[in-house]
This record gives structure tokens, sequence and C-alpha cells, in this order.
């Protein structure tokens, strides 16, 4: 059974506002407890709780801010596409800009099921670690 789409809405509103707050349990709420994440596509998949939370952590660690912005949201039945924007400032000052696509899955509950993340983390961690070296 497909769960309602505001109720999907909510919660890819409540995943990305998390990104940009920094609440690494918020994010982990919008999981479902089996869910999958390969962040990005065709690194190890992110199977549990504790293996997402370390994702997070270790992404945002390399920022004093950071977060993602929807530019454009399609859900259909229990999927949906986001098309989204990132834009951080790491601990050096730098600012860095991204850009990436998750498509989702969703439970009967619209808690999410899977996501496949098409960006490049390594690049943006490179990014700021050359502005390291540079200092």
């Amino acid at each position: 059974m497909p769960a309602d789409i505001k109720a999907i809405q909510t919660v890819l509103g409540d995943y990305y506002a998390a990104t940009r707050s920094l609440d690494v349990n918020q994010w982990l709420d919008t999981f479902a407890p089996d869910a999958i994440a390969c962040e990005p596509v065709g690194s190890t998949p992110l199977e549990n709780r504790e293996a997402r939370y370390e994702f997070f952590r270790g992404i945002s660690d390399y920022f004093e801010t950071v977060g993602l912005t929807e530019e454009f949201v399609k859900v259909i039945d229990n999927e949906a596409a986001v098309k989204w924007r990132g834009q951080g400032v790491g601990k050096t000052g730098k600012t860095v800009t991204f850009e990436g696509i998750d498509v989702f899955e969703f439970n009967s509950n619209a808690q999410i099921t899977s996501v496949r993340a098409y960006w490049d983390p390594l690049a943006v961690i490179a990014e700021l670690q050359a502005t390291l070296q540079s200092v």
C-alpha cells in the first residue's frame, strides 16, 4: 500500500532540514530501521542506523555549517527523486558548493527504505582538505 504523498513530502522536508541544522538524530529518524542508503551510489551500502550515523557525522565534521536545499522534488507512489544543491562553510572558513540527486523509496509508513545518492562526497572533502593544506 502506498504511503500518503503528503507524508512522504514531510519526511523529505525533515531529511533535508536535518542536513541544514546538522541534526543527525532528525536525519536518522527519517529512515526505516532496515533501510539501505547508498551514499553515494557505488560505495558500500549503509545498512543500519549506526552506519548511517557514522556517515552523517563523518561528512558534517568537515564543516562549520553545511546543508542541502531541495531544488526539484517529484513524488510518485512510494518513490521520490530530489535534485539538490549543497552549500557549506568548512572549518577553514572556505565556502563550497556542490550538487546531487537522491532517489528514494518509502514504506507504507512514509519511512525511507532506500536512498541512492548521486553525488561525490570525496570531491567535496578533497576541496576542503586542499584548503586546509594551503593554510
